[in-house]
């Protein structure tokens, strides 16, 4: 498979991106948006079967402060319109006049803030475990840990209150809720390639400064983000993808499904957050059946 990477000037510093595959037989590529705030590209590389088995480009990109896109803290920088403008440059500079674009998490609400805008070429969305606000993403996120062994709800809990994350009861009841709602496969037993290679410290900060401590609270920029009275102004086709035990709950998947117009929504049996990786080739066939719709 062809395979390409390079680097792309935005803000003083630069965006990395990689590109699998080539678009064969007239398809238009799928540009994939990380989750976080602060997470990088490895664990979406699964969609590398889209461009093995179906001849599609795939292309990636570390967003500013993450994985590759290498920064110092940011602060004064990190916002959601700053990462909109740098999903901007991306497209122009790769030249992605008519893109698929496929946003997971917080990639899937940075799409749905993209497609608000109507941009032309934009020919259809997939939005992949992602809320379209912030307090209900959090009411469910509360509901699933109260799902917890007792012990565990409250050191998670007083974690919150203290911010001390680091006692091994916070990190055991942390392990356990991600291992049901987040990925049934931890982060470092994945494949290498679908994972982050080392630490990513300005990452985790930007994740802090966008998010907050941990999935319980949120008081970072993205506190009360809420585009649900908006959903209706949104005219990109649009596949909604979820997985029945994920973090993105049903509720929270139902809303992005409902609010806008014409979405169809694939709930994926007993996946997580990580579903696209855990149930690779049925999500990789959902998503390029889709997109073949809208082109």
């Amino acid at each position: 498979m062809e395979d390409r990477e390079g680097y792309i000037p935005f803000a003083g510093y630069q965006t990395y991106y990689r590109i699998a595959g080539k678009c064969k037989d007239g398809k238009k590529p799928l540009l994939v948006l990380h989750g976080g705030p602060g997470a990088a590209h490895y664990y979406l590389q699964t969609l590398d079967g889209i461009a093995e088995k179906y001849g599609r480009a795939v292309i990636y990109y570390d967003q500013m402060s993450c994985g590759k896109s290498v920064t110092p803290p940011l602060p004064d920088k990190w916002s959601e319109e700053f990462f909109l403008d740098e999903l901007r440059n991306v497209r122009d500079a790769l030249g992605l006049d008519e893109v698929h674009i496929l946003g997971q998490s917080w990639g899937g609400m940075l799409a749905m803030m993209y497609a608000l805008e109507h941009p032309s070429g934009l020919l259809s969305m997939i939005v992949a475990s992602s809320p379209a606000s912030m307090d209900l993403w959090l009411h469910e996120a509360i509901r699933l840990r109260g799902y917890l062994p007792e012990d565990m709800r409250d050191a998670l809990a007083q974690a919150d209150v203290d911010g001390n994350y680091d006692r091994p009861e916070v990190k055991a009841a942390s392990a356990e809720y991600y291992r049901r709602h987040v990925s049934l496969i931890p982060e470092n037993e994945r494949p290498d390639g679908l994972h982050n290679p080392g630490p990513d410290p300005v990452g985790d900060e930007c994740y802090h400064f966008m998010q907050g401590m941990s999935e319980f609270v949120v008081t970072g920029k993205l506190s009360h983000w809420d585009i649900s009275g908006r959903l209706s102004e949104i005219d990109t086709p649009t596949l909604v993808t979820s997985g029945a035990a994920d973090e993105c709950t049903p509720l929270v998947a139902k809303q992005v499904a409902d609010g806008i117009p014409g979405a169809r929504w694939e709930l994926f049996p007993d996946g997580t957050h990580w579903v696209h990786g855990e149930q690779k080739d049925r999500y990789n066939a959902t998503v390029e059946a889709f997109v073949e719709q809208h082109e």
